[in-house]
């Protein structure tokens, strides 16, 4: 009997840490997940405890493999997803951080990005990194807490201290200081990676005065970054992929080729397109990216993100209290034929791509007398798939590619409802993997092709599991939708 090859996958995300074992077939052999606190110092501001993250991570790993029979020493390699942009800067003889992580929600440096702007910096830093100039990304995180931390920068450029995004943190702890790296996808996050020439970029190092001694070797996302210490880890185990949590989604959900696309249906929407071994140039307020590869070449993504997606059904259950859970909304939605003309536009905190109106807020139209509750759930899932389509139809204008398939995943992709009227509004076939574990499935195959478990053969052929969705509504039907979604949008936008 074959004894399986196991790869352990760690994702290690915004609000929890978590650990799945797969076995050479693909399939979850045992999982685990611990929840981290969330650290609120000020108004709009968000951190995490750098070794909560550590040691949650190594708890769950232990959790995980008990729960699977297995000890470390089963495992062939690790491949690694997690939380993008958030900074974290320690000390290289200690591994112990100086302050807390800054995580990519906090908004602590907008105003420098914004005095940045009225300096014409955004175009040159939209050039080289693809990134809008926003507190989202890592430069401004870093810069702040070396201008913020006594003797910080004085310290980093006699190089005692080290810059990571989460990834490299880990890898450096689990490897006692071995690994210092990171892969291209992450790297591409921080507004201070070049995409073009693949290396930190000296103007934007320069521009907010990091010193490149304090930054990590960037390579490909399925590659041998190094491996575990012994006596920290428990074994000497190969790192054998990385990529970012988007870009590990679009890996696991084998969008390898040009036009392939990916949206995750979480609490917002995270839509990325493969644009292949040419960068984009956006016209729409997209964001170009590097995307993973397990063979050592260099693709490209288009990238937009919704920020109220599952969020609208939260809204619904804790603020209007409609319902007392998010699996209802499927059967209220079912209930009726349609809203009855009635548009939600979920603008809570303004509107991103394409549309990019922060001062934007939520909308409600078309109400009349025989507005039901069952017409206003059903209106909130649409709003959700109608901000899809309109970031997929950017998506294809600056591409020029038109896209037949939209592979989904994230916990608002199990509602039949919205997947069937995405496919509808997008007019393409929309494809649900019967793995939920995406992001993680995406770890999985990048270390496990990297080690040679797999073949790409294997990873490339079609799921006999997996649900397709194809759309039959009529094309006026469509249009006229789209139509009174549009005005929808107009009414919630700032005059």
């Amino acid at each position: 009997m074959k004894k399986h090859k196991y790869i352990l996958a760690l994702d290690q995300g915004t609000t929890s840490s978590r650990a799945i074992v797969f076995d050479d077939t693909g399939a979850v052999v045992s999982s685990a997940q611990a929840e981290f606190a969330q650290v609120y110092p000020a108004e709009g501001w968000v951190e995490h405890d750098p070794l909560e993250i550590y040691s949650s991570q190594m708890g769950v790993v232990s959790e995980a493999l008990a729960r699977g029979g297995l000890v470390r020493g089963d495992v062939t390699a690790i491949g690694i997803t997690n939380q993008r942009e958030t900074t974290i800067v320690w000390e290289k003889a200690t591994g112990k951080p100086i302050y807390n992580a800054i995580v990519w929600q906090c908004r602590r440096t907008a105003e420098r990005c914004d005095a940045l702007t009225a300096k014409g910096y955004d175009k040159m830093i939209y050039r080289k990194t693809g990134l809008t100039l926003d507190a989202y990304f890592s430069a401004t995180k870093l810069e702040w807490i070396l201008d913020s931390i006594d003797g910080a920068r004085e310290r980093a450029e006699r190089g005692e201290l080290l810059f990571g995004t989460v990834d490299t943190y880990l890898m450096w702890k689990f490897s006692a200081g071995e690994i210092f790296a990171t892969d291209y996808t992450n790297a591409s996050r921080t507004m201070l990676f070049n995409i073009h020439t693949l290396d930190w970029d000296d103007e934007l190092l320069e521009l907010f005065n990091i010193p490149r001694i304090m930054l990590p070797r960037v390579q490909p996302s399925g590659s041998l970054f190094g491996y575990t210490d012994e006596t920290e880890f428990g074994a000497k185990l190969p790192i054998a992929g990385v990529a970012g949590d988007q870009q590990a989604a679009l890996f696991g959900q084998r969008c390898f080729e040009r036009g392939q696309c990916k949206n995750t249906f979480g609490t917002g929407c995270f839509l990325l397109m493969n644009t292949g071994e040419t960068p984009i140039e956006s016209k729409r307020g997209l964001i170009t990216t590097l995307a993973a590869t397990a063979d050592g070449s260099v693709r490209y993504a288009l990238e937009g993100s919704v920020f109220i997606g599952g969020a609208v059904v939260q809204w619904l259950r804790d603020q209007m209290r409609m319902i007392r859970s998010a699996e209802e909304t499927e059967k209220y939605a079912e209930k009726v034929d349609d809203t009855l003309g009635v548009y939600i536009v979920p603008a809570f905190v303004g509107l991103g791509a394409p549309h990019w109106d922060a001062y934007a807020r939520g909308t409600v139209t078309g109400l009349t007398r025989g507005t039901t509750k069952e017409h206003f759930i059903r209106a909130a899932l649409e709003s959700v798939v109608y901000q899809v389509f309109d970031v997929l139809h950017a998506m294809e204008k600056d591409s020029k590619i038109k896209v037949n398939k939209l592979a989904v995943d994230g916990g608002a992709s199990k509602n039949n409802f919205m997947m069937r009227f995405m496919a509808d509004i997008a007019g393409v076939d929309v494809v649900r993997p019967a793995v939920v574990e995406i992001t993680a499935l995406g770890a999985y195959r990048l270390a496990a092709l990297t080690m040679g478990i797999i073949d790409k053969t294997s990873v490339t052929a079609a799921a006999a599991d997996e649900t397709v969705f194809k759309p039959t509504m009529p094309e006026e039907k469509r249009a006229r939708l789209l139509d009174g979604w549009e005005e929808a949008v107009q009414r919630a936008k700032r005059k």
